[in-house]
């Protein structure tokens, strides 16, 4: 790297948002950097969506050979090793941290270690790492450092008894019981792992439903298949009075006037996310904050002319998926290339078994907007595929509009809903109708049949039920 280079952009932060704009920086030929203060890929690749996904697929794996009868296959004295596991989730995370490393060579973008600050519109510096106290030049600036997990005020974290996602996904050693706190994503995923793998899972949300986001007729549905699998799920439950001891973790869940005393080996902590923005901003840059996640316009700018966010950075969905979709946006505009578009509709997704899956409005947002709304809704115990399967857990269901048949949500609970709601997605950004949906032909047998059944289903139409 040359000395005084002058870059086009430099983006801070190496996760979703943060690599994809510095690659697509470099494929429209500009000079960029981007620094990442541990390792490219960001908490997604590194602590978040990936190795959880290598560990949910183990899970999954043995839970199917645990069931190999049902299929005719015997299979005896199915063991694990929980230490593999995880070492298999890290070297997954590996991987595709290398992956990324390659597309900055590729597209000829200077990957720097290291915490940088913004010391001025045009002027960073690296405060840790190789170069610490190095100075850069540079025509604009994308801020993509994130969130970090947010924790329990007054509560020890030792990543020992009481961790967050990022101690879980390196724990080697397989706790006997735990408590999870926050049944968002994160903590239904945790608790379908630990309990595929034998271990005792008390899962503790204080809204309403687990998944509090999603449809609620989903939430149920999984709510059911947790108690079917033995996880005990507490909604409506405050957590009070944590007491971690030497071998064990002890709190009082408070629901109303109830009060229960819940012991376990670990905690998890999974109540949210907050900002990554401690020492970002040097004391005499101060662009304007909301709830402390940088405020933002149309074209991705902030307050102060020069500075870009994207991605969690800048609140809520913080989701990967969004942060690239953000980032590249953010880029194609601050360099003329087209609009930079904002987020309308994302899919959200939850790897659970089974699934959870959803994108645009559920039952209850479109009818607390007044909408006239038609449902239509088909089961998997009417697809052959999922039977033929042994996966006829679930169902998809599509709320359109009454009069025009446009979709505006879908929600799928099942096998590989996680792969079928892009369907629904593309729908929703074309603007599509149920009908056409149901007159697009889908292959037989497979799941994707069901998405067309159930848009069918909305205009009384399905063949299958």
């Amino acid at each position: 790297m040359a000395e005084n280079t002058e870059y086009d952009l430099i983006v801070i932060g190496g996760g979703p948002a943060g690599y994809a704009g510095a690659i697509r920086a470099g494929q429209l030929g500009k000079k960029v950097a981007c620094i990442e203060m541990e390792r490219a890929g960001g908490t997604c690749l590194n602590w978040g969506c990936i190795p959880t996904k290598a560990l949910l697929k183990s899970a999954e794996l043995y839970q199917k050979i645990k069931k190999a009868d049902t299929f005719g296959i015997s299979v005896k004295d199915v063991t694990f090793d929980f230490a593999k596991i995880v070492e298999r989730s890290r070297g997954v995370s590996n991987q595709m941290a290398k992956g990324i490393e390659f597309l900055f060579k590729k597209y000829k973008v200077d990957y720097i270690v290291g915490q940088a600050r913004i010391d001025a519109p045009g002027m960073v510096s690296l405060v840790t790492g190789d170069q610490k106290g190095k100075f850069f030049k540079t025509k604009a600036i994308l801020v993509a450092t994130g969130c970090k997990m947010r924790k329990i005020p007054d509560l020890a974290y030792d990543g020992v008894r009481v961790m967050t996602s990022r101690e879980a996904l390196a724990n080697t050693k397989q706790p006997k019981s735990i408590i999870i706190v926050g049944a968002g994503a994160i903590g239904v995923e945790f608790a379908y792992f630990f309990n595929a793998l034998g271990t005792k899972v008390t899962l503790v949300e204080m809204l309403p439903q687990i998944l509090p986001i999603e449809d609620d007729e989903i939430s149920r549905t999984l709510n059911r298949a947790f108690d079917k699998q033995g996880i005990v799920s507490h909604v409506n439950t405050k957590c009070e009075n944590f007491r971690v001891g030497k071998d064990s973790v002890k709190v009082d869940l408070v629901a109303g006037d109830k009060k229960t005393e819940v012991e376990a080996e670990v905690l998890l902590s999974a109540i949210g996310v907050t900002a990554n923005i401690e020492g970002l901003f040097a004391a005499n840059v101060k662009p304007e904050l909301d709830r402390n996640y940088l405020k933002v316009g149309d074209d991705y700018q902030s307050s102060v002319k020069g500075i870009y966010g994207a991605g969690d950075i800048i609140g809520p969905p913080w989701l990967a998926h969004v942060a690239t979709f953000e980032a590249i946006n953010a880029v194609n505009g601050m360099f003329g290339h087209g609009k930079p578009k904002r987020v309308k509709s994302f899919p959200g997704c939850t790897y659970s078994q089974p699934q959870v899956a959803s994108i645009g409005l559920t039952e209850k947002a479109a009818k607390d907007k007044k909408l006239d709304i038609r449902i239509g809704k088909f089961p998997f115990t009417a697809s052959g595929k999922a039977v033929a399967s042994a996966e006829s857990e679930g169902f998809v269901k599509v709320i359109s509009d009454a009069a025009t048949g446009e979709v505006y949500g879908a929600h799928i609970i099942g096998s590989e809903a996680t792969e079928l709601i892009a369907e629904y997605g593309l729908a929703i950004h074309l603007e599509a109708t149920v009908e056409e949906i149901h007159q697009t032909i889908h292959a037989h047998p497979t799941l994707g049949e069901a998405l067309m059944e159930a848009a069918a289903a909305t205009m009384g139409e399905a063949i299958h039920i």
